[in-house]
């Protein structure tokens, strides 16, 4: 309070009422002015008292911190900085907040340089509103402080971001803690910065990471942006906020944004919600979940089961393998089959570039033998297994999963308020995408038996699988795109085989054998399965340039009589993969040919017949009632048979094989097979059966069907 004293009159005693009167206006006209005086006193102290907006204190720091620009060269070496930042900003528009596309944040970041505007917005905005911290001299001895520790450490950033402010340095520390309750000393040590902090242990982990301390830039940045807030209603602050103070020109947004997700899934001390995030000095169920991942450890039968059920449910998508093995736990669980299959070992078995590892030595011992008898189709195998490095990423993933999906059957009984079962929730969700990506990430070797010749050893090849898809179809897109495996194989390739190799077995050899050598040698082409190399045969078969390029067939050789039966080419033939018939050598079946065919100049007792002949047609010739007329050859056939309907597929295979055959491979022949169905049901065929037999024999376009009484 101020009080103003008047003096009063020396020879006041017997004043007159006047005087009086005079006295007191005076003395009132002084205490006026005194009053006046005073009021434009107390306006001047109080107009240089009125706080300095955000601007101007960018201003006042930057005056009191720095020495003023002098050197033109220092001028274009800030607007250059400004606008590399700017340019980041507009062109990676959706990673920062909506305000750093204006023209006006350059003018800001000029302004400021060579502090980042972001620092002096949390500084006048958030941490101003604490009772301790006064808003231009507290931001000057912080940046004071943090410019100093920065001028120590050599840093070259080119501009001083909320990432760069070293909440190591004690002198740092100090300057910020005092502000702030107790508690934030463990949250500083623990989850932001410190030698035994989590940002630094995942920086170290963690090389993509690392190159550019994402994570300890990401938690400085929050912890700057959050710890003076905690009480806030919208508590925490954007992503894209974070971003904004941490990531440089030439840097990827995405990077960080990874480092942010790591922190959170592991982090003691860090909330989030949705796209928001903070620090707080209250424990996260983050510890629990840590707790529960680090005892699955001791469990290690629980995670592999685990990941066992994620990828048997991704191989369902199965690309071109007919027959995939998952996890088998011996060698007599695979199947000695002609069909390629996948083989996908456990993760017992993972994969690294050594000889002798456990993945080659297993897959070894499935390929050498299936139990106790040896194995004869190895080249139908592939092998797809874990590598030994993100195996244990994977492990991680998952047990982190198994332990927040724990947390979330027991939030009754561990008495969670709604936003940790939403932190739950969507931590169980980031586990599982993880686990998604890290499935494919460890999953990647194929490997195979490779052979170069007959002669050669059997060598293993592993290869590197790669992309979105599902692993079954990267494995089989992989297997195509390298020619070790495949869905199509073209006649003349087969031929190159046959005369090379060679696989002839002396003139010819039969379908089947054929079969079974491309499924047992690793020398040989890899197929999808045996009608793939059926579809081969019969394209080549069809050709009219068989002589040269492909092969002919025949139903069977005749040791006795040396010469093929049912020899033909250039024919259209229905072959399977037990098929008797023989692939001949094509200069063979062309000398068998010529053989068999009629001599060009007719012989006397031929000619004589065709005179004999002629002269029948002469009325009244002699010759024409000695001799009989030559008979034509028949130009139709039919023929019917039974077939027992319990073993359908056996009679009409062998029907076709025997007798449609031989007709289909005439040249021009028209042939038409149709089935005759006849049924009786002594105590009548059901409405349901009538239905469905119907309705079906619509669908497969019956010329005659129907039902009635006898």
């Amino acid at each position: 309070m101020l009080i103003v004293s008047v003096p009063a009159s020396s020879d006041a005693g017997t004043a007159s009422p006047s005087a009086g009167v005079h006295d007191e206006e005076v003395g009132g006209a002084r205490g006026r002015q005194a009053l006046v005086a005073l009021k434009n006193a107390i306006g001047r102290v109080e107009a240089s008292w009125r706080p300095a907006n955000a601007e101007e204190s960018f201003e006042i720091v930057r005056r009191r911190l720095f020495q003023p620009i002098s050197d033109p060269a220092m001028f274009t070496a800030r607007d250059n900085v400004a606008k590399a930042f700017c340019e980041l900003y507009r062109t990676q528009h959706q990673e920062f907040p909506p305000e750093c596309r204006e023209a006006d944040y350059e003018r800001k970041i000029k302004a400021a340089y060579p502090i980042h505007p972001e620092i002096f917005e949390r500084l006048y905005q958030d941490w101003s509103g604490l009772v301790k911290f006064q808003r231009t001299r507290g931001v000057l001895r912080l940046m004071a402080s943090v410019i100093h520790a920065l001028w120590e450490q050599g840093d070259k950033s080119p501009l001083i971001q909320p990432a760069h402010v070293p909440l190591l340095d004690q002198r740092v520390i100090s300057e910020i803690i005092h502000f702030l309750p107790d508690g934030w000393e463990s949250v500083i040590e623990k989850d932001v910065d410190g030698e035994s902090s989590l940002p630094l242990k995942l920086d170290r982990e963690k090389p993509n990471l690392g190159r550019h301390s994402a994570c300890r830039r990401v938690a400085r940045t929050l912890f700057l942006a959050s710890a003076p807030t905690p009480g806030a209603a919208n508590r925490g602050v954007e992503d894209r906020r974070i971003k904004l103070g941490c990531v440089q020109p030439g840097e990827s947004p995405a990077i960080f944004g990874d480092a942010l997700r790591h922190l959170a899934q592991s982090a003691t001390y860090l909330y989030q919600d949705n796209s928001r995030y903070w620090y707080s000095t209250q424990p996260t169920v983050t510890k629990l979940a840590e707790d529960r991942a680090e005892q699955l450890k001791r469990d290690p039968d629980t995670v592999a089961e685990e990941i066992k059920k994620r990828v048997q449910e991704d191989l369902k998508s199965r690309g071109d393998f007919l027959a995939i093995r998952a996890f088998p736990k011996n060698n007599g669980e695979i199947p000695d089959e002609m069909e390629t299959q996948l083989v996908v070992l456990g993760v017992d078995y993972a994969y690294a570039k050594e000889s002798g590892n456990s993945a080659q030595a297993q897959a070894q011992t499935i390929l050498d033998a299936r139990g106790n008898s040896p194995r004869l189709f190895k080249n139908a195998l592939v092998f797809l297994v874990a590598d030994r490095t993100r195996l244990a990423e994977l492990d991680e993933a998952m047990r982190f999963h198994l332990a927040w999906d724990s947390i979330e059957n027991d939030k009754d009984q561990l008495g969670l308020d709604g936003f940790q079962v939403r932190q739950v929730t969507n931590q169980k969700a980031t586990w599982n995408t993880a686990i998604k990506g890290r499935l494919g990430e460890t999953f990647c070797w194929l490997l195979f038996p490779t052979q170069p010749t007959p002669q050669a050893t059997v060598e293993w090849q592993a290869v590197k699988l790669s992309g979105p898809d599902p692993l079954a179809m990267r494995a089989s897109k992989k297997l195509r795109s390298d020619t070790q495996m495949a869905a199509q194989f073209a006649p003349t390739l087969l031929r190159q085989d046959l005369d090379k190799i060679p696989l002839w077995r002396d003139n010819h050899v039969s379908v089947k054998q054929l079969v079974e050598d491309y499924a047992k040698y690793p020398y040989l082409q890899r197929l999808r399965d045996p009608d793939v190399l059926i579809a081969g045969i019969q394209d080549g078969l069809s050709r009219t340039t068989w002589t040269m390029e492909t092969f002919a067939i025949a139903d069977s050789w005749d040791e006795k009589r040396q010469r093929y039966v049912g020899l033909r080419g250039n024919c259209h033939v229905t072959l399977d993969v037990d098929s008797s018939a023989l692939l001949v050598k094509p200069e063979i079946a062309l000398r068998q040919m010529e053989a068999d065919k009629p001599s060009a100049a007719p012989s006397s007792e031929t000619a004589a017949s065709s005179a004999a002949t002629a002269n029948q047609d002469i009325p009244g010739s002699e010759a024409g009632a000695s001799k009989p007329r030559h008979l034509a050859k028949p130009t139709h056939f039919f023929g019917s048979v039974k077939l027992d309907p319990a073993r359908l597929n056996r009679d009409a295979a062998q029907v076709s094989a025997e007798v449609i055959q031989h007709l289909t491979s005439l040249i021009g022949a028209d042939v038409e097979v149709t089935m005759e169905i006849q049924a009786r049901v002594a105590d009548g065929i059901p409405e349901n059966v009538v239905r469905t037999v119907s309705e079906n024999c619509k669908t497969l376009k019956f010329q005659n069907q129907g039902f009635e009484q006898d």
